[in-house]
């Protein structure tokens, strides 16, 4: 699947973020993929905020998702383990969630609160 891709940083880091939007691309998400580089994640993109749910069944890759507000700050991190149906939650309304490699907001510092920045956040 050719996705459309945006840059964010957090602090100083660099994510190169893979955008799904449509219905479809949310729905097949990171599923069946083997590895992903240590930089890059998928930001996906709701209409309008809500409390959003990711569960992790046919996705080998063990993920991080981070539920994140209109104006780029980290609402809540969840570790979601691959293969599972385990249900994983913001913990209030958010627009966007961004996947990355399960280690890499906590090898980097990055929590709860921390703001991300780039164009999916400045056009609030």
């Amino acid at each position: 699947m050719q996705l459309a891709r945006t840059e964010l940083t957090a602090g100083m880091h660099r994510i190169h973020a893979q955008v799904a939007q449509t219905a479809r691309e949310k729905e097949i998400g990171l599923m069946f993929r083997k590895e992903m580089p240590a930089n890059e994640g998928m930001l996906f993109v709701f209409d309008r905020p809500g409390i959003q749910c990711f569960w992790m069944k046919n996705t080998i890759l063990p993920l991080t998702a981070a539920f994140v507000s209109d104006d780029g700050t980290i609402v809540n991190l969840a570790d979601m383990q691959p293969m599972t149906e385990d249900s994983h939650c913001s913990s209030k309304p958010v627009r966007y969630v961004l996947e990355m490699n399960q280690g890499w907001f906590k090898q980097k510092g990055i929590a709860a609160g921390t703001k991300l920045r780039g164009r999916p956040f400045s056009a609030q």
